[in-house]
């Protein structure tokens, strides 16, 4: 998985009016979970700025990254959890980041990519991916930047479900029913399909 460095300036939690103020400067209002825990040791937010130029790289991107925060020189490792979008402007209003360590797993999407030429595709069906992403629990050094998986045997009319797949060091958290892809019945393997029974 690619990394990518991102710098952060702490702030204070001073509401919406605060929040309203740093977007006008260009600011994205940031908190960081994970390790940092308040008095009655129960997690709590690290509230910090970034500005929204910094983050267009690590948002606008179908790839995925562990992020290198710096806030204020205070370093960690992390990764983006939620983004928050204006729903009309498409800008964005508000990110939370997740704290992450070499030895805790985490839960992550990831982007699949499907390989070969399916054996319905051939048959003059359509291959078509029901999902874009996979969520995957592992250590984040074992999270691969996408899960390539081979369809080459896939037939017309069929799928292939989470529940069939499984990749070294990595637990799938998406329910095993999920169709992942399959290869659609077009209107020319159907009149083929046709001619044939007729044959």
């Amino acid at each position: 998985m690619k990394t990518i460095d991102i710098k952060g300036t702490a702030r204070t939690c001073g509401g919406k009016k605060l929040a309203k103020q740093l977007r006008k400067q260009g600011m994205v209002p940031c908190n960081l979970y994970g390790e940092l825990k308040g008095e009655n040791g129960l997690p709590q937010a690290y509230a910090f700025s970034v500005s929204e130029a910094e983050l267009r790289k690590l948002i606008y991107t179908p790839e995925i990254y562990t992020v290198n925060l710096d806030i204020d020189g205070n370093k960690c490792m992390a990764i983006l959890k939620e983004a928050q979008f204006h729903p009309v402007k498409d800008s964005v209003l508000h990110i939370d980041f997740y704290q992450i360590t070499d030895e805790k797993p985490i839960v992550m999407e990831v982007p699949i990519r499907l390989n070969g030429l399916a054996e319905g595709v051939k048959a003059g069906g359509k291959l078509a991916a029901s999902v874009r992403k996979l969520k995957v629990k592992a250590v984040h050094t074992a999270i691969p930047e996408r899960l390539d998986i081979d369809v080459t045997n896939l037939q017309l009319g069929k799928t292939i479900k989470v529940g069939e797949l499984s990749f070294e060091g990595l637990e799938l958290v998406t329910s095993p029913s999920v169709v992942v892809c399959q290869v659609k019945m077009t209107r020319n393997a159907r009149s083929a399909a046709s001619a044939e029974e007729e044959a």
